[in-house]
């Protein structure tokens, strides 16, 4: 199981989604803890590959980013559009 936590930019993005986006974002997150390569998820690691962040689907449209920081710990760092996440300010 990984430990999930969160940056204030996610906390702050994620407060703003609609509920029903939030209500699956909670949903896959869950999945993610159990499974962070689920193949529903379609995580993938982000380019440039220097940076080590991952993204994993929400739905259709919406990514979260994040980094593993530990072995079993990831931190939740990006919420939005699939088109926002390729901004690598955020991975900053």
């Amino acid at each position: 199981m990984i430990e999930i936590s969160t940056t204030a930019t996610f906390d702050k993005l994620f407060a703003g989604l609609p509920k029903s986006i939030q209500l699956k974002a909670v949903k896959r997150t869950d999945l993610f803890k159990m499974n962070p390569f689920h193949p529903s998820l379609h995580t993938e690691k982000l380019h440039p590959k220097g940076h080590q962040v991952w993204s994993f689907r929400v739905d259709i449209c919406y990514r979260i980013v994040f980094k593993f920081v530990a072995p079993n710990h990831a931190e939740l760092r990006y919420i939005g559009h699939h088109n926002q996440i390729y901004n690598y300010d955020i991975f900053k």
